[in-house]
């Protein structure tokens, strides 16, 4: 109980740490689908932005600084320095307005000096007389033409300059020879197909990542039950899968033979055994079954675990607790208007409303009975006590009882019983309606045997390890009844098995006294 208490009083989502790799790995998961779509939009979006986008070639030309050669390997060498020297210098030169207007008068192009000087770069390799003149622009053949041209108007433009610098009025000894011309380009430099997609990809996993991780931190519905032992250091005895035949109706399901009901047997057998051990020296005896808010499963969960405890040969009365909105009667196809309330007003005894479930003779359930004006009142009374003792010396009991938040009998009564079982809904129960329902037993000091989480997926990112089961042969239980032939309004439930009874499934019985409060 302490453990409860604790975990109510501010444990976080992660359980006092930060998501780990593995807590990001669940989370894309989970939200797979939306981060799809974010990629797939994204990705759309830069495909369509790459069509719109202009087209952009590049063409290169090169020219060279040489000086005036000679013999002698001193001289060269200062040459090949003045020409590294000169060609820095010519740099700047390159990047003017006058080369610019020259390349304009040379192309005879309808455009101003600053235009074209932006589409044009120069570049001077390290220790290098080299000029490297890169043209850009929407159509190719342009593209090499302003390359060649800048080369060829450089080299004129140095050579007017030097030449008005030389006094003899000779050849200058430093000029620009143009080298091989620019290539027409064959495809555009810009837009990049595969950088857009990449970014489109990237943008859209980011983007999906997090709404995955908005919409996991505003979603507070319960998905797994490591996320309920997590937060509120309960155990969950039970896992149960969604089952189709369930789908808008409350029945007893035929959970023995392979097939569609294979997974189901197998987790509510294994809810059976959990809860032998809850406690080995004195189990027990009277187990209340709740849950949160309506619709999550509490009658049906309670229906077919009494079946499966009587399938091992155990005596279980079901005690139809709830008198607000009775369903057992419904569930187990047996007589509603006597039961329950009529024992503790004294108008009956338990042997003449305690009813047998045709198909189990181990299953027996207590109605409702007619409902009261003052249910708490009633569950709360020494006579609901004193009956649920009497009933617990026959026989495991399991009371449903209503909903913990709407009302508050379920809190009330749990002081009778050995310990409180809560039904929580995947995807449905939310974390805040849950810490509501243990808050209110803790209230009460209510012991919680743990949580049965009902309707998991047995598909999807949820999903538990249901699927081996269908591999494997069912054991038979040692029973009088089988499942599977209708009884009732709305339970079904079935005959003798013909070719059927053997050794039953060696667990632990429900004996022993009750534990004290």
């Amino acid at each position: 109980m302490n453990l409860v208490q604790n975990s109510l009083q501010g444990d976080n989502p992660a359980g006092g740490q930060g998501m780990n790799l593995a807590d990001y790995l669940s989370v894309a998961r989970t939200y797979w689908s939306g981060i799809l779509v974010f990629v797939v939009v994204a990705t759309a979006g830069a495909f369509g932005w790459y069509h719109v986008q202009p087209r952009v070639y590049e063409a290169q030309s090169n020219g060279m600084v040489v000086t005036g050669g000679s013999e002698n390997l001193n001289l060269s060498l200062a040459g090949d320095n003045l020409s590294k020297s000169k060609a820095k210098g010519y740099r700047s030169l390159a990047d003017s307005l006058l080369v610019a207007e020259r390349v304009i008068k040379t192309l005879g192009i309808s455009t101003s000096p600053q235009a074209i000087a932006g589409t044009v770069k120069v570049v001077v390799p390290v220790d290098s007389a080299e000029l490297q003149v890169t043209a850009t622009s929407s159509d190719p053949v342009q593209a090499k033409e302003v390359a060649d041209a800048w080369v060829s108007a450089l080299a004129a433009q140095v050579y007017e300059i030097e030449k008005s610098m030389s006094t003899s009025g000779a050849d200058p000894a430093t000029k620009v020879v143009p080298l091989a011309k620019a290539a027409v380009p064959s495809a555009p430099i810009s837009p990049n197909l595969r950088l857009a997609l990449g970014a489109g990809v990237a943008g859209g996993l980011v983007l999906g990542l997090a709404y995955a991780l908005v919409r996991n931190l505003l979603d507070r519905r319960i998905r797994a039950a490591a996320e309920i032992e997590r937060r509120f250091h309960v155990p969950v005895v039970g896992t149960l899968p969604r089952d189709k035949r369930l789908v808008g109706e409350t029945r007893i399901l035929d959970v023995h033979g392979a097939g569609a009901g294979h997974a189901m047997g197998e987790a509510l057998r294994e809810l059976r055994t959990n809860l032998h051990f809850i406690d080995v020296d004195s189990p027990p005896r009277v187990l209340l079954v709740t849950s949160s808010l309506p619709s999550e499963g509490k009658s049906t969960v309670i229906g077919n675990l009494a079946a499966t405890i009587a399938a091992a040969g155990e005596d279980v009365i079901v005690v139809d607790a709830d008198l607000r909105r009775p369903t057992g009667h419904k569930v187990f196809g047996v007589v509603g208007d006597v039961g329950m309330t009529d024992v503790l007003t004294g108008r009956a005894t338990i042997e003449e409303v305690l009813q047998e479930w045709g198909p189990m003779p181990h299953l027996k359930i207590l109605a409702a009975g007619r409902i009261p004006p003052n249910p708490s009142e009633l569950l709360g009374s020494r006579a609901m006590q004193h009956l649920l003792e009497e009933l617990s010396q026959r026989a495991v009991v399991l009371i449903d009882t209503p909903p913990l938040l709407p009302v508050t009998d379920a809190a009330v009564l749990s002081r009778a019983a050995d310990g409180t079982l809560v039904v929580a809904r995947a995807r449905k129960t939310t974390t805040d309606s849950l810490q509501r329902a243990l808050g209110n037993l803790a209230r009460v000091r209510g012991r919680v045997l743990g949580v049965i989480l009902n309707c998991v997926a047995t598909k999807g990112p949820d999903t538990y390890s249901y699927g081996y089961y269908g591999t494997y042969s069912s054991r038979p239980e040692r029973r009088r009844g089988w499942l599977g032939a209708s009884h009732g309004n709305r339970g079904t439930a079935g005959a003798d098995d013909a070719q059927g009874s053997s050794a039953p499934e060696p667990v632990p019985a429900f004996r022993g006294r009750r534990s004290a409060n």
